[in-house]
């Protein structure tokens, strides 16, 4: 169970990370007050997650996870680049998200 809210706080560090391109500098209130909630939201389900899972290891799943996450929802969202070397390097990061919770 304390892996599953580690993965829901990382779907919610994507949606805040998305949601900063929307808030225009924070100037547009609707995307400025979802992309609050979603990180508040965020960072009280990591603490929720790190009750019963080390530290070091929950954040860095939960950065490692929002990071392949961000990487997806970029190249899908706003056309950013892919490439092999891209992909590589995104599956080394998941491989290395996979060994932490194996490990932990």
């Amino acid at each position: 169970m304390p892996w599953l809210v580690l993965f829901l706080p990382a779907v919610f560090e994507c949606s805040w990370a998305v949601g900063l391109k929307y808030t225009h500098g924070f100037t547009r209130l609707t995307p400025s007050l979802l992309t609050l909630a979603a990180m508040a939201l965020s960072v009280w389900l990591l603490g929720r997650a790190s009750l019963h899972l080390p530290i070091g290891t929950a954040y860095a799943v939960w950065v490692g996870l929002g990071a392949a996450g961000k990487v997806v929802l970029g190249i899908f969202l706003f056309q950013e680049p892919v490439s092999p070397d891209r992909l590589f390097f995104l599956g080394l990061l998941l491989l290395a998200v996979a060994g932490l919770k194996l490990t932990a």
